[in-house]
C-alpha cells in the first residue's frame, strides 16, 4: 500500500488529460476483437459450405458478412491510427514534465550529496523503457484479453467438451510464461541500474577531464569506460536472451496445444460427436487467440512489474531532500538574520557548527574569514535552507527559517559560488534567466555588476557557450551578480566567488559586491586583502564551529587575536 502510495502521483500522468483518447482506443479493441472473430465465424462458415454442409446462408450472404467484418477492421485500424500513438506519445511525455517539475522542488544543495545520473536514467533510458514496457503494453494486455475471452465464448458454442480439453491443454504455455516472466523483469532492472551507473562514469569523465589530462590517466578512464560499457552491453544481452526464451518457449507449447487439439477435434468428427470439418479448423485458429494471450498477457504483465520498478525508483530518490514547506511569506529583510546556538554536523560524530550565535544586520556586509573547515561554508548553505536537522534558531527577522516558505527564501535570497553556471545561451538570457524583465531593469543590473564594457564589446546577444566557455571567469561572476540584482534579492550569499580569479579580477568582483547598496551581503573569502576588508562593515572570524571575534576591521587588528595572527600570515 506504501509503495502504491508513493508511485500513484506520477503513474497518473500517464492518463492525465487522455480520458477521450483511451476510449478511442478501447473502441479499437472492440472493434477489432469482434473483427477477428466474425473472420475466424466466417471462416468455419465457408469451409462448411464448400463441403455441402447447410449452413443457412447463401454464398453472397457470405460474401456481404466478409465485407462487412473487413470494414470493422479497418475502422479499428483508423481509431488505433487516431489514439495510440497520441495517447502513448503524452503520457510519456507528461510522465517526463512531472518528473523534472519534482526534482525542481528539491532542496538547492540536494545534487551535491546525491547521485545526479539516478535522474539522468530516469528520464532518458528508463523513460523509453517505461514507454514500451508499460504504455505501450497495458493495449497488448487488454487487446490479448479481451481477445481470449471472445474466442473461449465462441470456442464453448461450438464445443463445450473441445472447450475444455483446450482449456486443460494451454495450461502449459501458461506454466511457461509464468515461469520465465518474472526473468524478463529482473533483467530489465539490471538493465536501468548498469545504465546508472554507465551515466555516473561517463558524466565524471566529461566533468573531470582536465584532470584526467593533466595526470595522464587516459588509459585508466578508457578502462574503466569500457568496463562499464561491458556491463551495459552484458545486461541487455541478457534482456534479449531472457526474451527470446519466452518467445520459444510460448511458441513450442503454442505448437503441442495447437497439434493436440487439432488430432482430438479431428478424432471427435470422424466419430460423429457433432463437430464438422470447418468447425475443427475454426476451432485451431481460435484456439490462437486463446494461446497468444496466455503467453503474451504474462509476459507483459511482468515487463509492466519492471517498468512500475523502474517509477519507484525515481520516486524514491525525488522523496528525499525535499524540503517541507514553511507557511510565512517575507517580500523583505527588515531587522537582519539571527543564529541563536546554532549546532549542526554532517553526521553525529563530525559536528561543524558548536553553537554559532550572530546576527547579521539588514543592508550591511559581512565578511566570514577563517581556516579550511571552520564552517563558512556550511553556515551559509544552512542560511538557504539546506539542511533543516540543525538546532538552535536561524531567524530571518522574527521567522524561523523552517517556517519561511521555499519561493520565499529563494526569492528573497541568492547566492553566488565559486563555480558560476553559466548556460549556453545568450548573455541577456543568462542575466534574466529566460525570463521577461523590463530593458530598463536588465540595463541597471548590468551597469551595477560592471558588465556594460561586455556588452558593449559583444552586444547581449553574445553566446556564452556550454558552461560559459566563452567567457572569463570575471564576466561569469558579474553575470551571477547580475541575476541577483535583477532578482530583487534582498540577501546576497557569496561563498568564495574571487578564489579562481586573478587579483585584479577578484578586486573588481569583490568591489562591485561591495558597492551595492539596500542589499545585506555575507561573503565567505580567502582573500585578506586590506583594501577590500577595510570596506566590510563587520568581519567575522571562525574557528572550531564558532565566531570566536567580530568587529571592523581596525577593531581586529587592534585586539591581535586570531584575525591578526591570519592577516599577518597571508601578507
Amino acid at each position: 500500500m506504501k509503495r502504491n502510495k508513493l508511485i500513484a502521483p506520477y503513474m497518473r500522468q500517464f492518463y492525465r488529460g487522455n480520458g477521450l483518447l483511451f476510449v478511442l482506443a478501447m473502441v479499437q479493441t472492440v472493434l477489432m476483437t469482434g473483427a477477428n472473430l466474425m473472420i475466424s465465424w466466417l471462416i468455419q462458415q465457408i469451409i462448411d459450405l464448400s463441403t455441402g454442409v447447410d449452413i443457412g446462408f447463401t454464398f453472397p450472404q457470405i460474401v456481404g458478412l466478409t465485407l462487412i467484418s473487413l470494414l470493422l477492421m479497418v475502422g479499428a485500424f483508423a481509431f488505433a491510427y487516431a489514439s495510440k500513438p497520441r495517447l502513448i506519445a503524452r503520457g510519456i511525455g507528461q510522465y517526463k514534465e512531472y518528473v523534472f517539475a519534482r526534482m525542481c522542488k528539491k532542496g538547492i544543495s540536494a545534487f551535491s550529496g546525491e547521485n545526479s545520473a539516478v535522474y539522468i536514467s530516469a528520464l532518458s533510458n528508463d523513460a523509453n523503457s517505461i514507454e514500451t514496457g508499460y504504455l505501450a503494453n497495458i493495449f497488448v494486455i487488454i487487446d490479448n484479453t479481451l481477445m481470449c475471452a471472445g474466442a473461449l465464448v465462441l470456442m464453448f458454442w461450438y464445443s463445450p467438451l473441445l472447450t475444455v480439453i483446450s482449456v486443460a491443454l494451454s495450461v502449459l504455455p501458461l506454466l511457461a510464461s509464468l515461469a520465465t516472466g518474472n526473468l524478463v523483469a529482473k533483467a530489465e532492472k539490471q538493465v536501468s541500474d548498469r545504465n546508472e551507473t554507465y551515466m555516473t562514469t561517463l558524466k565524471d569523465s566529461l566533468t573531470g577531464f582536465s584532470v584526467i589530462k593533466s595526470f595522464r590517466a587516459e588509459v585508466q578512464m578508457c578502462r574503466i569506460f569500457a568496463g562499464k560499457v561491458g556491463e551495459v552491453s552484458d545486461a541487455k544481452c541478457l534482456r534479449r536472451r531472457m526474451s527470446v526464451l519466452v518467445q520459444m518457449l510460448a511458441a513450442l507449447s503454442g505448437a503441442i496445444v495447437q497439434f493436440g487439439v487439432f488430432l482430438i477435434g479431428a478424432y471427435m468428427a470422424l466419430r460423429g460427436a457433432g463437430l464438422s470439418a470447418g468447425t475443427v479448423l475454426v476451432f485451431v485458429q481460435l484456439l490462437n487467440f486463446v494461446i497468444s494471450p496466455v503467453g503474451t498477457i504474462p509476459q507483459a504483465v511482468a515487463e509492466c512489474k519492471a517498468s512500475r520498478a523502474l517509477v519507484e525508483k525515481v520516486a524514491k530518490a525525488l522523496s528525499e531532500n525535499v524540503r517541507e514547506e514553511g507557511s510565512v511569506r517575507k517580500t523583505a529583510l527588515e531587522q537582519g538574520i539571527t543564529l541563536e546556538n546554532v549546532r549542526y554536523g554532517y553526521s553525529p560524530e563530525k559536528q561543524v557548527l558548536k553553537g554559532m550565535n550572530v546576527k547579521f544586520e539588514a543592508g550591511k556586509s559581512y565578511a566570514l574569514v577563517g581556516g579550511s573547515g571552520c564552517g563558512k561554508s556550511t553556515l551559509l548553505n544552512l542560511l538557504m535552507a539546506s539542511d533543516p536537522n540543525y538546532t538552535g534558531s536561524i531567524r530571518y527577522d522574527d521567522t524561523e527559517l523552517r517556517e519561511l516558505n521555499t519561493e520565499a527564501l529563494y526569492e528573497l535570497v541568492s547566492v553566488i559560488q565559486q563555480n558560476v553556471f553559466i548556460f549556453n545561451a545568450s548573455i541577456r538570457d543568462n542575466i534574466t534567466m529566460f525570463s521577461d524583465f523590463p530593458r530598463e531593469a536588465v540595463d541597471r543590473a548590468m551597469e551595477q555588476s560592471g558588465l556594460s564594457a561586455l556588452v558593449a564589446a559583444r552586444g547581449e546577444d553574445f553566446q556564452c557557450g556550454e558552461n560559459g566557455n566563452n567567457l572569463s571567469g570575471g564576466e561569469k561572476q558579474r553575470i551571477s551578480i547580475a541575476r541577483s540584482l535583477l532578482k530583487k534579492s534582498r540577501v546576497l550569499l557569496v561563498d568564495e566567488a574571487t578564489a579562481a580569479l586573478d587579483a585584479r579580477t577578484a578586486s573588481q568582483v569583490s568591489g562591485a559586491i561591495l558597492d551595492l547598496t539596500g542589499i545585506t551581503r555575507i561573503v565567505v573569502t580567502h582573500s585578506l586583502e586590506e583594501s577590500q576588508l577595510r570596506r566590510y562593515d563587520r568581519i567575522l572570524t571562525l574557528k572550531n564551529g564558532t565566531v570566536t571575534e567580530a568587529g571592523t576591521f581596525e577593531e581586529l587588528m587592534e585586539l591581535k587575536g586570531y584575525f591578526y595572527s591570519l592577516f599577518t600570515v597571508a601578507q
